[in-house]
């Protein structure tokens, strides 16, 4: 492979972020030309900086120059026995290719070292960009199902609510509070309010009833009060929290105008 020197060394010192970074000691070992072709191997404390499928050591951590470069393609990444602890290879296919021996300072490090030397090769990344791709076909096909099945579920749904026929009928008996039913009494028929977690959901608490000394248990309008206040609509056939704000209503808007017609009357 052939590289342009000047754009790897900008590459490498760039502010472009690494994958992994760190010290290690590398191999060296050295050929003397003897009788017997003495072996002497030595190690050198290297930063290691690993961009991509690159991975550039330099002699110091500040150095603005690799000293060298491993293109990390058609390798394996594996622990060997050496003299040091914590050593592991990086070991390429070829016939005759130089093996890297990398020393780490402990356990973690090369863990660590191991695990990002073997998923920094450009035939690995293709193999999870297919993965992800399959995944990806996959969740879009089990979007689209959902998308579609909710529609028929809701709509029949609302067909089936919209039907008073349909409707579950009340188990419990009303329950009578002042001669009035209370919120979600009814009778079969009768519409129930569930709440969030299924069951009937609970009134507000009613608002004091005005009666005078003359009224009478069967209801009798107030006095003061120019309109008859009609039945109340609190029994098991209505029970809607809405019908309910329009009955007190108008109560509410009958003393206003009762108090209106004091304020012009001249009467505290």
């Amino acid at each position: 492979m052939k590289l342009n020197e000047r754009s790897v060394a900008h590459y490498a010192t760039c502010d472009s972020p690494a994958d992994h970074a760190g010290f290690l000691r590398k191999r060296v070992e050295r050929h003397h030309h003897h009788a017997h072709h003495h072996h002497a191997t030595s190690y050198q404390r290297r930063w290691f900086v690993l961009k991509g499928n690159l991975l550039f050591y330099f002699e110091e951590r500040e150095s603005r120059e690799p000293v060298g470069l491993v293109v990390l393609e058609g390798c394996t990444v594996e622990l060997c026995e050496a003299a040091e602890e914590f050593a592991f290879a990086i070991r390429f296919d070829d016939a005759g290719a130089r093996a890297y021996v990398l020393v780490a300072d402990g356990q973690a490090a090369m863990e660590a070292w191991v695990k990002a030397l073997s998923r920094a090769s450009f035939d690995y990344m293709r193999l999870v960009v297919r993965e992800l791709e399959k995944q990806l076909e996959e969740a879009c096909k089990s979007l689209a199902a959902c998308c579609k099945s909710p529609r028929r579920s809701s709509s029949g749904r609302k067909r089936h609510l919209s039907n008073p026929a349909l409707l579950p009928l009340q188990e419990k008996p009303a329950i009578l509070e002042n001669g009035y039913s209370t919120w979600g009494s009814g009778v079969p028929g009768g519409a129930a309010c569930p709440d969030r977690d299924g069951g009937h959901a609970k009134p507000p608490p009613l608002p004091p009833r005005r009666r005078s000394a003359a009224s009478s248990t069967a209801g009798s309008p107030v006095p003061g009060l120019s309109p008859a206040m009609p039945e109340s609509p609190v029994s098991p056939e209505t029970a809607c929290f809405s019908k309910l704000h329009s009955w007190y209503g108008q109560e509410i808007m009958a003393l206003r105008r009762e108090w209106q017609e004091r304020q012009k009357m001249g009467h505290p």
